[in-house]
């Protein structure tokens, strides 16, 4: 069994990550993500390996669907959909996607049992990491991309300041993506809006938005180490969506895509850059690096 933390909550209905997974709630293109319906649990592992279900209750159907094929990565060729009644409230669905599932239709799972295998779906980018898409929805409406239930946060994030300069060491790196344990504290990397501090989640800049997880939520200008990124254009309960400025990163001086970001149950904030193209920018892991904004 994995230990889980709960971080999220939806109609009554906690969601689980693995507690030194990660989460997030506006990394993905899917309209879920805009529309904070939908939230992905980073699980730890590589492609293949057992994710634990985040959800307690009855699988209630399995499909396999078609997916298109992967982009500069081999796919598994198809996509799963699982549709769990969730134990504590029975009057909704859970939606969970990317998992090729152990379990069968009519099994009780709860939070720390695994329930299936993480898939390279062809609907993921190149630097896409292994997770678990989850949605809560009504019974009648399972499976639209839309028409999912707003998901809240649970972790309360914010308790210290915005860094002023970005570094870490590198934790992982490979041809698609480098993974940075920041030298920082909180559940991610902190940014500011209105000189508010929040939690920065999303693929920055390359698309052309983000979310804000903040304390109070307002409108205005987002800032990251004191540059403007980007500015607030919808809020909810206890976060912002914002769309993005022009701006870049460089990390040691060399032009990356962006930096993308999640929070984390424990307080173990980390970011994974992605390259310009595959193998273009290839760390040496252990290495401490610094990440900078220009705009």
């Amino acid at each position: 069994m994995i230990p889980t933390t709960p971080i999220a909550e939806a109609e009554r209905v906690k969601i689980h990550c693995p507690t030194d997974g990660l989460y997030s709630f506006f990394n993905s293109p899917y309209p879920a993500h805009r529309l904070h319906t939908g939230i992905d649990v980073y699980c730890g592992g590589d492609f293949g390996d057992s994710a634990p279900c985040p959800v307690s209750g009855e699988v209630t159907m399995i499909r396999q669907v078609r997916a298109p094929k992967g982009k500069g990565f081999k796919d598994a060729g198809y996509d799963s959909i699982i549709l769990i009644i969730p134990d504590e409230n029975p009057e909704v669905v859970v939606k969970l996607l990317h998992v090729d599932p152990f379990v069968e239709v009519g099994d009780h799972v709860d939070t720390q049992d695994t329930i299936g295998a993480l898939l390279r779906s062809g609907y993921y980018g190149w630097g896409t990491s292994p997770h678990v898409h989850l949605e809560v929805r009504k019974k009648e409406d399972p499976l639209r991309a839309r028409g999912g239930n707003i998901i809240h946060r649970l972790i309360k994030p914010i308790d210290s300041k915005a860094p002023s300069i970005l570094k870490g060491y590198v934790k992982k790196s490979r041809p698609e993506f480098s993974i940075i344990a920041l030298r920082s504290e909180g559940h991610g990397l902190l940014g500011e809006v209105n000189g508010t501090f929040g939690v920065l989640d999303g693929g920055i800049p390359y698309y052309g938005w983000m979310g804000v997880h903040l304390d109070y939520p307002t409108k205005g200008e987002v800032k990251l180490l004191g540059k403007p990124i980007g500015d607030v254009k919808t809020v909810f309960r206890s976060s912002v969506i914002a769309d993005v400025r022009d701006f870049s990163f460089k990390v040691e001086g060399n032009p990356v895509r962006g930096l993308s970001l999640y929070l984390s149950p424990i307080k173990k904030p980390i970011v994974k850059i992605l390259p310009l193209k595959i193998g273009n920018l290839l760390l040496e892991e252990g290495n401490t690096v610094e990440i900078t904004v220009s705009t």
